[in-house]
Protein backbone atom coordinates (compact mmCIF):
# COMPACT_ATOMS: atom_id res chain seq x y z
CA UNK A 1 0.00 0.00 0.00
CA UNK A 2 1.26 3.46 -0.93
CA UNK A 3 1.61 5.98 1.87
CA UNK A 4 2.28 9.69 1.31
CA UNK A 5 4.17 11.84 3.79
CA UNK A 6 6.22 14.98 4.23
CA UNK A 7 9.98 14.66 3.66
CA UNK A 8 12.38 14.46 6.59
CA UNK A 9 16.03 15.60 6.66
CA UNK A 10 17.15 11.96 6.52
CA UNK A 11 15.38 11.50 3.16
CA UNK A 12 17.85 13.66 1.29
CA UNK A 13 20.00 10.83 -0.13
CA UNK A 14 17.09 8.85 -1.56
CA UNK A 15 15.42 12.04 -2.83
CA UNK A 16 18.65 12.95 -4.63
CA UNK A 17 18.74 9.54 -6.36
CA UNK A 18 15.14 10.01 -7.52
CA UNK A 19 15.81 13.66 -8.45
CA UNK A 20 18.73 12.53 -10.60
CA UNK A 21 16.47 10.01 -12.36
CA UNK A 22 13.83 12.68 -12.93
CA UNK A 23 16.36 15.08 -14.45
CA UNK A 24 17.83 12.31 -16.62
CA UNK A 25 14.34 11.50 -17.93
CA UNK A 26 13.89 15.13 -18.99
CA UNK A 27 17.50 15.33 -20.24
CA UNK A 28 18.03 18.26 -17.87
CA UNK A 29 21.18 19.27 -16.06
CA UNK A 30 20.43 20.95 -12.75
CA UNK A 31 23.51 22.42 -11.10
CA UNK A 32 24.45 20.98 -7.70
CA UNK A 33 23.90 24.30 -5.95
CA UNK A 34 20.32 24.40 -7.30
CA UNK A 35 19.65 20.83 -6.15
CA UNK A 36 21.02 21.69 -2.70
CA UNK A 37 18.91 24.85 -2.53
CA UNK A 38 15.82 22.95 -3.67
CA UNK A 39 16.23 20.42 -0.88
CA UNK A 40 16.71 23.22 1.67
CA UNK A 41 13.57 24.94 0.40
CA UNK A 42 11.60 21.70 0.63
CA UNK A 43 12.50 21.38 4.32
CA UNK A 44 11.97 25.07 5.16
CA UNK A 45 8.42 25.57 6.50
CA UNK A 46 8.60 29.26 5.48
CA UNK A 47 9.33 28.40 1.84
CA UNK A 48 6.56 28.19 -0.77
CA UNK A 49 8.34 25.12 -2.15
CA UNK A 50 7.29 21.86 -0.53
CA UNK A 51 7.34 18.16 -1.31
CA UNK A 52 5.43 14.98 -0.62
CA UNK A 53 7.03 11.55 -0.72
CA UNK A 54 5.46 8.28 -1.82
CA UNK A 55 6.35 5.30 0.37
CA UNK A 56 6.04 1.59 -0.40
CA UNK A 57 7.14 -0.95 2.20
CA UNK A 58 8.67 1.93 4.21
CA UNK A 59 10.88 2.93 1.26
CA UNK A 60 10.68 6.25 -0.58
CA UNK A 61 9.76 5.46 -4.19
CA UNK A 62 8.61 8.82 -5.53
CA UNK A 63 8.22 12.52 -4.94
CA UNK A 64 6.07 15.49 -5.81
CA UNK A 65 7.72 18.90 -5.55
CA UNK A 66 5.29 21.82 -5.54
CA UNK A 67 5.21 25.59 -5.29
CA UNK A 68 2.35 27.30 -3.48
CA UNK A 69 1.75 30.80 -4.82
CA UNK A 70 -0.82 33.59 -5.04
CA UNK A 71 -2.82 33.94 -8.21
CA UNK A 72 -4.60 36.76 -9.98
CA UNK A 73 -7.94 35.01 -10.47
CA UNK A 74 -8.55 33.96 -6.87
CA UNK A 75 -7.85 35.12 -3.33
CA UNK A 76 -6.84 31.58 -2.34
CA UNK A 77 -3.37 30.28 -3.29
CA UNK A 78 -2.64 27.92 -6.17
CA UNK A 79 -0.43 24.85 -6.04
CA UNK A 80 1.88 24.28 -8.98
CA UNK A 81 2.94 20.64 -9.10
CA UNK A 82 6.33 21.30 -10.67
CA UNK A 83 7.97 17.88 -10.44
CA UNK A 84 6.44 14.41 -10.10
CA UNK A 85 8.54 11.27 -10.32
CA UNK A 86 8.29 7.62 -9.36
CA UNK A 87 11.21 5.18 -9.42
CA UNK A 88 10.85 3.38 -12.79
CA UNK A 89 10.96 -0.06 -11.14
CA UNK A 90 8.13 0.99 -8.78
CA UNK A 91 5.79 2.38 -11.42
CA UNK A 92 2.31 0.91 -11.78
CA UNK A 93 2.03 0.71 -7.99
CA UNK A 94 -0.37 3.64 -7.82
CA UNK A 95 2.25 5.99 -6.37
CA UNK A 96 1.76 8.76 -8.94
CA UNK A 97 -2.00 8.69 -8.52
CA UNK A 98 -1.66 8.60 -4.74
CA UNK A 99 0.57 11.69 -4.74
CA UNK A 100 -1.86 13.65 -6.90
CA UNK A 101 -4.83 12.58 -4.77
CA UNK A 102 -2.85 13.57 -1.66
CA UNK A 103 -2.22 17.05 -3.10
CA UNK A 104 -5.89 17.46 -3.97
CA UNK A 105 -6.90 16.44 -0.45
CA UNK A 106 -4.28 18.75 1.05
CA UNK A 107 -5.48 21.59 -1.16
CA UNK A 108 -9.09 21.11 -0.14
CA UNK A 109 -8.18 21.05 3.55
CA UNK A 110 -5.93 24.13 3.23
CA UNK A 111 -8.32 26.13 1.07
CA UNK A 112 -6.24 26.33 -2.12
CA UNK A 113 -8.06 27.48 -5.24
CA UNK A 114 -6.51 24.77 -7.42
CA UNK A 115 -3.65 22.48 -8.36
CA UNK A 116 -2.09 22.52 -11.82
CA UNK A 117 0.81 20.92 -13.67
CA UNK A 118 2.16 20.26 -17.14
CA UNK A 119 4.18 17.59 -18.88
CA UNK A 120 5.73 17.05 -22.27
CA UNK A 121 3.21 16.30 -25.00
CA UNK A 122 5.00 13.04 -25.81
CA UNK A 123 4.99 11.74 -22.20
CA UNK A 124 2.21 9.24 -22.90
CA UNK A 125 2.52 7.34 -19.61
CA UNK A 126 2.18 10.48 -17.50
CA UNK A 127 -0.67 11.78 -19.66
CA UNK A 128 -2.65 8.56 -19.16
CA UNK A 129 -2.45 9.19 -15.42
CA UNK A 130 -3.17 12.91 -15.65
CA UNK A 131 -6.14 12.41 -17.96
CA UNK A 132 -7.85 10.53 -15.13
CA UNK A 133 -7.92 13.76 -13.13
CA UNK A 134 -8.61 16.44 -15.75
CA UNK A 135 -8.59 17.07 -19.47
CA UNK A 136 -5.60 18.97 -20.85
CA UNK A 137 -6.67 22.61 -21.03
CA UNK A 138 -5.24 23.42 -24.46
CA UNK A 139 -2.77 26.02 -23.26
CA UNK A 140 0.64 26.13 -24.91
CA UNK A 141 3.61 26.77 -22.65
CA UNK A 142 6.38 29.19 -23.60
CA UNK A 143 9.67 29.17 -21.73
CA UNK A 144 12.55 31.56 -22.05
CA UNK A 145 15.68 31.19 -19.95
CA UNK A 146 17.29 34.42 -18.86
CA UNK A 147 21.07 34.72 -18.75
Amino acid sequence: MIRIRDPLPGDEAVWRVLWSGYNAFYEAVVPEEVTTATWRRILDPASPVFARLAMLDERVIGFAVCVLHPGTWSLAPLCYLEDLFVDPVRRRTGAGEAMIRDLLDLGRSCGWSGVYWHTRADNAAARRLYDRFAAADGFVRYALALP
